[in-house]
């Protein structure tokens, strides 16, 4: 079987994704099958470490729009990655694979709190980490989070699923049929033509730190998987070949 093109990455996973079609909340077949697809990378040797978002349960960009304080939103919306991130862990389990969540806000009853070099050794070990709460800190999104942590443990590229979307688009495919899907981008364009691929803070961090990103959707067929060998899968956002850059 060829090498994987990756060995250590980092899987953006939003907190939608987990919902299936309930529209809220959490739903275990769908979580299911997202811990076997993780689980076929793993075992190629792959470390993986997960962030999750939480925009299934809450949402507080939208709460603050609407008169709470932006900082408590913020820290709700934070405990709601924590409880994606335990029902990811047990799928996970249940499909044999070893987990650890770590937390950016401490909570030693349920998860360990992050830390950098911890969470090396644990993928190192063969451990998938999960990632939650997001960087601790309101006003920062979990795609940040997601270009943050990616740069602190060394990966070498950002796998972020999609949900029911395969890949960078210049309109709302699902609202737009003449919508135009990018194969390749670069951090520059996507910032200029305001794609929405992630916030822009996370876009400058990735191009600042040279982070390749790849943007696809994960359910689709065997995805994930494909990613992780290199194939061309969804649209590749970096900084260019040396001579564009």
């Amino acid at each position: 079987m060829p090498e994987p093109a990756f060995t250590r990455v980092l899987l953006k996973l939003s907190g939608e994704a987990l919902m299936g079609e309930e529209g809220f909340g959490i739903d275990p077949k769908v979580a299911q099958r997202i811990a076997r697809k993780i689980k076929a990378v793993v075992a190629l040797d792959v470390q993986v470490a997960i962030v999750v978002g939480g925009g299934n349960i809450w949402r507080g960009f939208k709460a603050s729009s609407q008169g709470m304080e932006r900082s408590a939103a913020d820290y709700m919306g934070m405990l709601a990655t924590v409880l994606n991130a335990l029902a990811l862990q047990d799928s996970l389990e249940h499909e044999g694979v070893f987990t650890r969540v770590m937390t950016a806000i401490e909570m030693h009853q349920v998860a360990e709190p992050y830390i950098r070099r911890r969470g090396i050794r644990h993928m190192e070990k063969g451990r998938v980490i999960i990632l939650a709460g997001g960087a601790g800190l309101p006003y920062f999104t979990t795609d940040t989070t997601a270009a943050l942590r990616s740069v602190e443990i060394g990966a070498q590229v950002i796998l972020m699923e999609k949900n029911q979307v395969d890949g960078v688009y210049d309109a709302d495919p699902r609202t737009n049929p003449n919508a135009r899907k990018f194969d390749e981008l670069t951090f520059k364009e996507a910032l200029t033509r305001d794609l929405r691929v992630m916030d822009r803070t996370a876009l400058t961090l990735c191009m600042e730190n040279n982070m390749p990103l790849i943007v696809f959707d994960m359910m689709k067929d065997d995805n994930l998987l494909k990613a992780v060998m290199g194939e061309k899968v969804g649209t590749l956002v970096s900084n260019g070949s040396p001579a564009n850059q």
